[in-house]
């Protein structure tokens, strides 16, 4: 195992009802923004929860963030915060909305000429960030308990992921029941997106890292295990409970202490979400299992250790179980309804170019846990998507 340096001091609050506890969480006297996303919060109630729990604090709202948190629109967040005198901001959706209100954060007090600097940088340039808080309503990205985000230039087809210990949340509160109204489309994404989340941090090489690997495996297994039941049994609230822990451990840098991580699959599927106005979680799915199969000798030993303990297989040799693994892979993805191939969102082969070109003007020429995905290899796994 590699040596590491673990913190995360982000206050969970778990189960039914918790909202009230905001008025509790937030601290006293703050001038509080509460930022969310489409309206989906308002048509279901959850925003005049939190407006209730919030009644002894001057609060104001700013809606409209994008489900790829766009540069420009956090932009008039932060005029507003500045103009208000915000001193907390409470982040009421998905991963999405926590990311755009984590870049508010810092933004709000930069003290550089260009707020942009914080991406471009990768959070290397925030120094600090106004105290925040979220409550979480789709499981997927982890970023209720983690420090990162990631924001889209739309102007310049620009997603680069930034991260701070100063981005993380004051608290998360995790109501399994704010789940219950999400679409089927938005719930697969929020399986999808973990289970990637793992296998990025997890199917790399071997560490001698067995409690990450157990863990890893555990939560492969639970989404496995849950992704076709949180589809077909919306209201199930242990179901959608197990869902959203699930996709809090995958990315909360518990199963990613001490071991080498790959990422590579993100930084493709970034580029094309940037460029094709995909879903996250649909280039994940996409990427993927082409990621596996392009690098499969370097990640040989991982993926005969995935083969036996997440997916059981035992029988065959070698090359035929890494087959199998891969296979099962694409078809749980495609098992939950997001398509794995490029041509299934009308996305042609013009795209191998032009994500290549994004990821050299972004300096990705040199990817995961090797260091050795280069444009060229990049290249192959967007052949290999079609």
């Amino acid at each position: 195992m590699q040596s590491f340096d673990f913190y995360n001091p982000v206050h969970i609050v778990f189960g039914e009802g918790r909202i009230k506890n905001l008025a509790t969480l937030v601290p006293a006297g703050s001038r509080v923004l509460v930022l969310y996303g489409g309206g989906s919060v308002k048509k279901n109630g959850t925003l005049d929860e939190v407006n209730s729990a919030l009644a002894g604090f001057t609060t104001f709202e700013f809606g409209g963030i994008e489900a790829n948190p766009g540069f420009e629109t956090l932009m008039r967040a932060v005029e507003l915060v500045k103009a208000e005198k915000i001193d907390f901001l409470l982040a009421v959706g998905g991963g999405s909305v926590l990311d755009g209100t984590k870049f508010v954060a810092a933004a709000s007090v930069y003290e550089g000429d260009d707020p942009w600097d914080i991406l471009t940088s990768f959070g290397a340039k925030i120094t600090a960030a106004l105290p925040l808080g979220a409550v979480l309503t789709l499981p997927a990205t982890g970023s209720e308990m983690n420090n990162g985000g990631v924001i889209t230039r739309y102007a310049t087809h620009d997603k680069l992921f930034f991260g701070s210990n100063k981005t993380f949340p004051k608290f998360s509160i995790l109501d399994p029941v704010k789940t219950y109204t999400l679409p089927p489309r938005q719930v697969a994404n929020g399986v999808v997106d973990a289970f990637t989340h793992v296998m990025e941090q997890y199917l790399t090489y071997p560490a001698d890292a067995p409690v990450q690997d157990r863990f890893a495996e555990g939560l492969l297994q639970t989404l496995i295990e849950l992704g076709p039941k949180v589809i077909a049994t919306p209201h199930d609230y242990q179901v959608r409970a197990n869902l959203m822990w699930a996709a809090t451990m995958a990315l909360n840098g518990l199963i990613g202490a001490g071991v080498p991580q790959d990422w590579a699959t993100h930084m493709l599927g970034h580029e094309l979400t940037a460029l094709y106005g995909l879903d996250h979680a649909q280039t994940l799915a996409v990427v993927l299992p082409s990621m596996l199969q392009v690098r499969r000798a370097d990640k040989r030993a991982k993926l005969l250790q995935y083969a036996e303990r997440v997916w059981g297989i035992r029988e065959g040799d070698e090359e035929a179980r890494i087959n199998a693994a891969i296979a099962n892979t694409r078809e749980f993805f495609e098992s939950v309804g997001v398509k794995t191939r490029l041509p299934d969102y009308s996305v042609g082969r013009e795209a191998i170019d032009r994500v290549l070109g994004q990821l050299e003007k972004h300096g990705m020429t040199q990817l995961g846990e090797h260091r050795n995905v280069t444009l060229a290899t990049s290249r192959q796994v967007l052949e290999s998507c079609f």
